[in-house]
């Protein structure tokens, strides 16, 4: 591209190759001067690809330009996968150099390392998107990275469930009950936590944890935290279980955990056994059962010394509530189960986990 030409030559250190709009500004010059015949559209498309070429994401700006795109992925070094309002479609094929250059762009200003030591790595950009990148020899057929937006729209609850749910939901929140949310990969379960947390009165201070920072809380009063990988050259990492102890010491009114998966469950049920009510978390499962049999088994992986009398009695006093959410073969996302842990003050000797309701439908269970 002409246009790629005449920007390669300009000094290294120049405040227009250090300044995007500035860079812009550049390409656009260089776009009149070599098409001064066409029209402004032309002459802009030409200078936005330029600068998306040599300063940006190349072929994958317009993707993400798109505000209906949720996700979008290589495959095998080249293969370019788009995930549109819960649709995947091929978008079309990179070429084999092209792959490699964008993982590092997009890893250079985040300091993060991608070699054949490290061949996967997780991030996030600006915006708030989330990325993965995987190398060889992990891949085994090229590079792969997905791009998962966050942020590009607000959901709102009623788009995930029928106004009556939606206002059960609402109520839960207001009634400060601690909430999982269950799902699959890709189900909506972030999505449904910004929701959920958008709910949340201005004057509580929330504290948000999370592996990679995606949450956007509507809400006026909020502290995000983040954990940190360990580097290659011995910068200690910091980890969910840091971020828990270190959440208790800031004085929140409630917690938000991004997702329960290691070692930080322990610290995380204690939290809410001990005042932190009306706080919120996520977790992978196929079903809201599979979701209270995850959370029992991670506190017997990392507390194996307590009997399972004892990880049943936490577990219903750290849990109200958990909303399970799917998404259907047409990409949309909806609550699927509200179902509410049986108290531990539960007068029957063999009483269940969970009740039998599905979309439990009676808000007057759930009192503070």
């Amino acid at each position: 591209m002409a246009v790629c030409e005449r920007l390669a030559v300009m000094p290294p250190g120049s405040d227009a190759v250090d300044d995007r709009d500035d860079f812009v500004g550049r390409a656009r010059a260089v776009a009149d001067e070599i098409v001064p015949l066409g029209d402004p559209t032309e002459r802009e498309a030409i200078a936005r690809a330029a600068v998306a070429h040599m300063h940006g994401l190349g072929p994958l700006e317009r993707l993400l330009a798109d505000p209906h795109v949720d996700e979008v992925m290589i495959n095998n070094g080249g293969d370019v996968w788009v995930d549109r309002c819960g649709s995947l479609t091929r978008a079309g094929r990179l070429a084999p150099d092209v792959a490699p250059r964008l993982v590092e762009r997009i890893l250079s200003p985040l300091g993060r390392r991608l070699d054949r030591l490290s061949p996967i790595v997780d991030g996030r950009l600006a915006d708030g998107s989330r990325i993965c990148a995987v190398i060889p020899p992990v891949a085994i057929d090229g590079a792969c990275l997905s791009v998962r937006r966050f942020g590009v729209r607000t959901r709102q609850l009623t788009e995930f469930a029928a106004p009556a749910v939606a206002d059960l939901l609402t109520l839960l929140v207001e009634r400060r009950c601690n909430v999982l949310i269950s799902g699959a990969t890709s189900s909506g379960k972030t999505s449904l936590l910004n929701a959920l947390a958008s709910r949340i009165s201005g004057n509580e201070r929330v504290i948000t944890l999370e592996d990679t920072a995606e949450l956007r809380l509507d809400t006026g009063h909020v502290l995000r935290l983040e954990t940190r990988p360990a580097t290659a050259d011995g910068v200690p990492g910091v980890t969910m279980t840091d971020l828990v102890r270190t959440a208790l010491r800031l004085r929140p009114d409630r917690l938000v955990v991004g997702e329960i998966r290691g070692a930080e469950v322990i610290d995380m049920l204690q939290a809410l056994n001990t005042g932190h009510s009306g706080s919120l978390s996520t977790c992978h499962a196929n079903n809201p059962i599979d979701a209270v049999r995850r959370v029992a088994a991670l506190l017997l992986q990392f507390a194996p010394g307590w009997p399972l009398d004892a990880v049943d009695e936490h577990i219903r006093s750290s849990i109200d509530v958990i909303v399970h959410v799917t998404r259907d073969g047409a990409g949309r996302r909806s609550v699927s189960d509200v179902i509410e842990l049986s108290s531990p003050d539960d007068p029957r000797p063999h009483r269940p986990l969970v009740t039998e309701a599905r979309v439990v439908g009676h808000p007057d269970r759930f009192r503070p």
